[in-house]
């Protein structure tokens, strides 16, 4: 679950890690107007949606004046911000106001799961303000990794070294072991799985702060949490992603046009490799789940056809804890109450696949014997 900025910024004050003074966020001109009145008439108006490369895309703009906030708000909110990450774009519906600061070092900081190791690890570079994945591939040298041993946890002199490895300013070495001790325990305590500081700013007024703000929190953990209950709604750009959330339905919209129906992440993952392999393009990942039911069956095959891009799905079901014979009822329940315009090919395996190819033989629903064939089918029909 991705946090925005301002909700991180929030959690980052919680655990003492020093932000930028903000006047909250704002829907309309008129309130950016009186948000930026409140930060003594000018203000860093920050555009609120989930990417990177906000700025260079004119998602964040300084105000040196009120008339200039308005407008500067009035463009900005509702327009749709395309970025190096999102090229589609995202529609900016709030922004974040902050004071202005005035940054003379800008530095790159985040805590991340490293599987290989299975520890946690800190990334530090002098080169912030700019995507890591660049400084990676132009200068590896300038990215220092630290990695944290889970029973001893954080060593000073261990900050330390990292700090003089990347080329930190020796200078703000207290206040950035300070900061980065900060973040680890926001990071660990809040079940995150991403932290990212970028730029970690040296100001002019010697403070060290975190000018922008990425965090991601593991959606299993979120049960421990009820705080970010409603950041979990807002966290999908989505909205039929947004959709599958609030229903609980494992689903992941990719864009294609054959719209897919599995249990089981492997099968449907096979499934989207079949279907690529016949030619065609898959619009979504769905894992209906394991022992689905006919009502949930029904539900996932509406929240597939809601996607305007689908032209045809294929419903791929191997039989174990799930009965086949469920499922069909699903399907056949599915297209009883919702307007079908699109072909549907349906391959049954495993438990009561013949009570399930029964029920089906009545309907306009196209069968399958095998993954392969379902694929073929399902591309040549949508062709």
């Amino acid at each position: 679950m991705k946090l925005h900025e301002y909700q991180a910024k929030e959690l980052l004050k919680k655990y003492e890690v020093a932000v930028p003074k903000n006047a909250g966020i704002a829907t309309t001109p008129e309130a950016v107007r009186a948000a930026v009145e409140s930060l003594g008439g000018r203000g860093v108006i920050k555009a609120q949606v989930h990417s990177g490369g906000r700025g260079k895309a004119g998602g964040i703009k300084v105000a040196n004046s009120l008339e200039e906030a308005t407008q500067i708000a009035a463009n900005m909110l509702g327009m749709l911000l395309k970025t190096h990450q999102v090229p589609e774009g995202l529609t900016v519906e709030q922004v974040l106001i902050e004071e202005p600061i005035t940054i003379v070092q800008e530095y790159y900081l985040s805590v991340v799961p490293d599987r290989n190791s299975q520890r946690n690890v800190f990334i530090l570079s002098a080169k912030g303000g700019m995507d890591i994945e660049a400084v990676a591939e132009e200068d590896p040298e300038a990215i220092v990794h630290l990695s944290i041993d889970p029973l001893i946890g954080i060593n000073d002199f261990e900050l330390r070294e990292a700090i003089v490895s990347a080329k930190l300013d020796p200078a703000f070495a207290n206040k950035i072991v300070v900061f980065m001790k900060s973040l680890y325990r926001c990071y660990l305590e809040s079940d995150s799985i991403l932290a990212e500081i970028n730029p970690m700013a040296i100001t002019s007024d010697g403070r060290v702060l975190a000018a922008d703000a990425k965090f991601q929190i593991d959606d299993s953990a979120l049960f421990r949490h009820k705080e970010f209950e409603a950041a979990a709604q807002e966290s999908f750009e989505d909205p039929f992603e947004a959709e599958a959330h609030r229903q609980d339905i494992a689903y992941v919209r990719l864009g294609g046009d054959v719209g897919l129906m599995c249990n089981g992440a492997g099968l449907t993952m096979s499934t989207i490799d079949e279907v690529k392999r016949a030619g065609g393009n898959p619009a979504n990942f769905l894992d209906v789940g394991g022992g689905a039911q006919a009502e949930r069956v029904s539900k996932c095959l509406a929240l597939i056809l809601s996607d305007p891009n689908v032209k045809g799905v294929l419903i791929n079901i191997f039989g174990g804890i799930t009965w086949c014979d469920e499922v069909a009822k699903g399907v056949i329940a599915g297209t009883e109450t919702l307007d079908v315009k699109v072909p549907i090919v349906v391959r049954l395996a495993g438990t009561r696949a013949q009570e399930g190819a029964a029920l089906l033989a009545s309907t306009n629903l196209i069968p399958a014997t095998t993954m392969q064939e379902a694929a073929a089918k399902i591309v040549s029909l949508v062709g």
